[in-house]
């Protein structure tokens, strides 16, 4: 499983078919919810999108998975397989509304949704089929809007491809797989003629009460600030790390997005890339962001590498098959000047993830809000920002079946003013998915990087060492904006 854009996909056309989901309740007033409260990332996403539409410049983005069924589908068991799916993720059911001025949850029960299966259309070529389904999920997922997400498959005689694009403020790239794996097993089942467990999943409503009661009444002298501050004091005071490449935007402005993907090594070589990374004390994880850092420094950039990195937190108290926002984004800095080699920067990532990780439990939104409250203020952030993420979907729930199901996520941004990559890792090798502005020095800046950064991982997994410095030759000029990324996904999304 890996992420690229939706318009790669080889969907094969069909017949779109898609669930529409309905409370059953008649109407009247909203049902009256205690201590149901949203997250500090779910407040900041949908504040953004008030402002936005407020402002007639929305923020459009959604996160999208697919997967197949290797046989015609069986569209009533498909409907009570995803509306199980829906019902056990308690996010899922959640309206949200602004009261007193914090941001409710109020989910709808259980036993008052029901879904339904309708046509919608039938496409004869591919890059029809996929055109409509991009335009569809920007229609159709509207963060101030229930529900927050559409469901539907492409039918075809012998298979078809089923879809669930979703808002960010309901789900996570994490989130991706377990929507894969319970559907499919659960449509299994019934096939099958077994009975669906209805025990619902250990909620991200609760997670999100749990991180407010910490954290929403501790202020800018709070100890456990001092990661930050420390970090901020050691970046001249910003609070966002700046990327350090040309990309020919201007401040204030926001751009049309290239969504591209390409693969960085094959399996053989991940494996062997793997290796070297263990070999020199690290993780492949670790291996990557190191190649990423000296790729950046030989393009330019400073010989300290200092970004943000999403981080998953749904290990700590039993929310790892649970459907939510479960992602806080940390500053990590590393050494990697000159002259260091591979073992030495994989040293520094070692460390300063170490590092990282001791202090994960801050969430960012409460850290930008308390230290830095002017950018806080804007709907994206403020100049070009430094960002990793990588995920290795082979240990992912559902894995062992992908080969099978062959699922793959894709995520899509209206607008954006920086870059914002992401980096997978499954069964197939380590591939990079990257969403920046459409101009011609972030095209050129991006393409020259790509290829460093492959000519780079491919040296470490040969020889693991850098290899000799590879010239971006990026463009001259001062550094442009950068997008608000997926931390918060207001333009891309993590």
């Amino acid at each position: 499983m890996r992420q690229f854009p939706l318009e790669m996909h080889g969907m094969a056309p069909g017949r779109v078919v898609e669930w529409r989901l309905r409370s059953t309740a008649g109407p009247g007033p909203a049902a009256e919810t205690e201590g149901r409260r949203a997250s500090f990332n779910q407040d900041k996403h949908f504040t953004v999108a008030e402002e936005s539409r407020g402002a007639d410049d929305p923020v459009a983005s959604w996160l999208a998975v697919t997967f197949e069924v290797s046989e015609d589908l069986d569209e009533q068991a498909m409907t009570r397989a995803l509306l199980a799916f829906v019902r056990r993720h308690e996010v899922l059911r959640c309206e949200f509304r602004r009261l007193a001025g914090e941001l409710a949850c109020e989910p709808i029960p259980s036993a008052e949704l029901a879904l339904a299966v309708h046509p919608v259309a039938s496409f004869d070529s591919a890059p029809e089929l996929v055109g409509f389904l991009s335009e569809r999920f920007k229609r159709s997922i509207d963060t101030l809007a229930w529900p927050l997400f559409t469901m539907g498959a492409v039918l075809r005689p012998g298979s078809a491809t089923v879809y669930l694009a979703f808002d960010h403020i309901v789900c996570d790239g994490l989130s991706m797989p377990i929507v894969v794996r319970e559907v499919q097993d659960a449509y299994e089942a019934l096939r099958r003629g077994e009975q669906l467990d209805e025990q619902s999943a250990p909620s991200y409503l609760d997670f999100a009460e749990e991180q407010r009661r910490r954290y929403l009444s501790f202020d800018a002298g709070d100890a456990r600030l001092g990661y930050w501050k420390d970090f901020i004091a050691r970046g001249g005071g910003e609070f966002f790390p700046r990327f350090p490449l040309e990309l020919g935007v201007e401040p204030g402005l926001m751009y049309p997005i290239v969504n591209e993907a390409s693969p960085l090594l094959d399996a053989a070589e991940t494996e062997v890339f793997d290796k070297a990374c263990r070999e020199a004390g690290g993780k492949a994880f670790m291996g990557v962001l190191a190649a990423v850092a000296v790729c950046l420094r030989d393009a330019g950039g400073p010989g300290v590498y200092r970004g943000f990195m999403p981080v998953s937190e749904r290990g700590r108290s039993g929310w790892s098959q649970s459907v939510g926002w479960f992602v806080n984004t940390m500053p990590i800095e590393f050494d990697a000047s000159p002259g260091r080699g591979f073992a030495e920067v994989v040293a520094g990532v070692r460390a300063g993830f170490g590092a990282m990780m001791d202090h994960i439990d801050v969430p960012f939104v409460r850290a930008w809000e308390l230290l830095a409250p002017e950018e806080f203020a804007a709907r994206s952030w403020p100049y070009p920002v430094n960002f990793f993420s990588y995920i290795d979907m082979r240990k992912c729930p559902g894995a062992e079946r992908h080969a099978d199901w062959r699922p793959a996520s894709h995520v899509w941004s209206a607008r954006a003013n920086g870059v914002c990559s992401w980096f997978q890792r499954d069964a197939d090798g380590l591939h990079m998915n990257s969403i920046y502005v459409d101009t011609p020095a972030a095209r050129h800046t991006m393409a020259a990087f790509q290829e460093a950064l492959r000519r780079t991982v491919t040296e470490i997994a040969r020889h693991g060492s850098f290899g000799r410095p590879i010239a971006l030759a990026a463009p001259r000029g001062p550094v442009g904006a950068a997008l608000g990324v997926s931390g918060y996904g207001y333009a891309a999304r993590g």
